[in-house]
């Protein structure tokens, strides 16, 4: 019987290796699984490149993880904001390699990993230094630059509902880059704050099928200090 449930957080990040490549969901700290980095800074992988819309938040979470020193690179949209210390401490003193990606592009080239796309044009970026070094064409009479697949070894993800076949659905915005990272990444894993049978998620409202999850983990529901906010 297929069951992905795992027992606990560090069972489901204890194999992550050392120079893995991991997406991180979460747009801003919307569906960010700082359960789950937790669990990875308590492994001690290290060296990891690290694919999110930011660079982290405050102390916690993914911001956790590059101040303990784990992260060698990380591949963002966005990775400075008034709270983004230790993103800006590391990268002034040379410790933390950026690679800076328009967020559509971030997007999309997420998901042509998880598409089996090999490359494609894109019009964004076109002209300006993160161009530099970049195939370019013109068609129809538009520039164009070529960007090619993000691909990673692990995705953590933050899902609402999932089932042991590995099934998943999200909470609004919170679903954000999680679908797209699960199909890109060879072992997805997700958190989830209720499970099911398989049967009772109704299938035309599936994400995330179970197709790209190997594991699930069940978490209680935090609550933030902004507003109460359940996350």
């Amino acid at each position: 019987m297929i069951n992905k449930l795992m027992d606990s957080l560090a069972a489901a990040v204890a194999d992550v290796k050392d120079g893995s490549t991991v997406m991180v969901g979460g747009f801003g700290t919307a569906g960010l699984p700082n359960e789950l980095t937790d669990a990875l800074i308590a492994q001690g992988a290290r060296d990891l490149t690290i694919v999110n819309n930011n660079a982290g938040n405050g102390d916690t979470g993914l911001a956790a993880l590059l101040a303990a020193g784990r992260v060698r690179k990380i591949i963002c949209s966005f990775p400075r904001q008034a709270d983004s210390h230790h993103f800006d401490r590391l990268y002034r003193a040379g410790q933390l390699e950026l690679e800076l990606v328009p967020q559509g592009n971030l997007a999309e080239r997420i998901r042509a990993a998880g598409a089996g796309i090999g490359a494609f044009f894109t019009p964004t970026g076109y002209g300006t230094d993160l161009a530099k070094g970049k195939e370019t064409r013109t068609i129809d009479g538009r520039d164009y630059v070529l960007e090619y697949p993000i691909h990673a070894d692990v995705a953590l993800i933050k899902a609402e509902v999932g089932d042991r076949l590995g099934n998943l659905t999200y909470r609004m915005t919170a679903r954000n880059f999680g679908p797209i990272m699960a199909a890109a990444a060879k072992l997805t894993i997700a958190t989830v704050h209720k499970v099911v049978e398989p049967g009772e998620i109704d299938p035309e409202t599936v994400v995330t099928p179970g197709l790209y999850v190997k594991r699930v983990v069940l978490i209680d529901r935090a609550v933030t200090t902004a507003g109460g906010f359940k996350s």
